[in-house]
This record gives C-alpha cells, structure tokens and sequence, in this order.
C-alpha cells in the first residue's frame, strides 16, 4: 500500500478547513513520486483525501504547480467508475459524482466528470439534485453545472 501526505490548497466549493488539511494518497500498488516535477502516479483501489474532499479511482495522476494548486485526473473502468464526494461550505449539503475520468483542477476551481457522467447534491441524506450526462463540468467559483448530452443512439435519438 502506497500514503502520501501532500500539502497544497483547495478550491471555494470545498469546505473552508478543506484546504488548510494536508492531502493523502493512497493505493494498493506503489506509485511512482517525481518530487522534481511535483508529480504522483498510482493505481490500484486509489483515495485521496483532503479534509471532506475524497476522490477514489483505479488509477491517478496528480500533478501540483509551483503555486501550490493540484491538477488531478482520475480513471475508473466501466465497472467501477472514478468517484468524487465533497461537503459544500456553509451548508448541510455534500455533492458527489462519479465518471469514467474526472479532471480536477483546483486552480480553475472546476471538476470536469466525463463518460456516464453522474453527479448529486444532497441535503444531509436526501437527494436534492441529480445529472447525468456525457460530460458535466462543475465551475465552483460561478456555482454553475455545464451539462453535455450522451452520443445519439437508437435508445437515445436526441443525445439527452
């Protein structure tokens, strides 16, 4: 098993004390660390941790700026998708969402969730909201969902 303690910030829709709290790497198999080029690669069963921010994917590569910011992309596979859950600041909500790949930039302040894209808003337990879509990207700092459809099939003829 792979832990890795990393300090850097966070985005505005994360809890405030989120990114005060160092980020932890784990994974099943070792990962490969570049402290040059401020880069982790690890695979098998990963979670990262910051705070209430959890990722979980079978494979990440993160990367961190020299400003501090990390850039993340995580992949799933088709039976177990990449996943990503978060409280919201100042509210009793929590989203979460899970995709083939998610990018995270916390620079941008955006989460990018794409293939059967699905994201959640609770409040407390309760489902407040729910998309779905080939690509949904989650710009924090406007509070705004962009929501792309799926591919036009015979199930599917307008691409919803």
């Amino acid at each position: 098993m792979c832990l890795l303690l990393l300090a850097g910030s966070s985005t505005a829709w994360a809890e405030r004390a989120d990114r005060t709290r160092p980020m932890t790497l784990e994974s099943d198999q070792p990962c490969t660390v570049n402290l040059l080029k401020q880069t982790s690669v690890c695979s098998g069963n990963v979670v990262v941790s910051q705070g209430t921010l959890q990722i979980r994917a079978d494979k990440l590569e993160l990367r961190e700026t020299p400003e501090g910011y990390q850039m993340a992309l995580a992949t799933g596979s088709a039976a177990k998708p990449a996943t990503y859950r978060q409280k919201r600041d100042g509210a009793d909500e929590v989203v979460e969402g899970q995709a083939a790949r998610i990018d995270y930039d916390s620079r941008a302040g955006t989460l990018r969730f794409e293939g059967e894209a699905v994201v959640r808003r609770l409040r407390g337990a309760t489902l407040a909201d729910e998309i779905h879509g080939r690509e949904i990207t989650w710009d924090s700092t406007a509070e705004s969902f962009n929501v792309q459809g799926g591919a036009t099939t015979a199930s599917n003829p307008g691409g919803r």
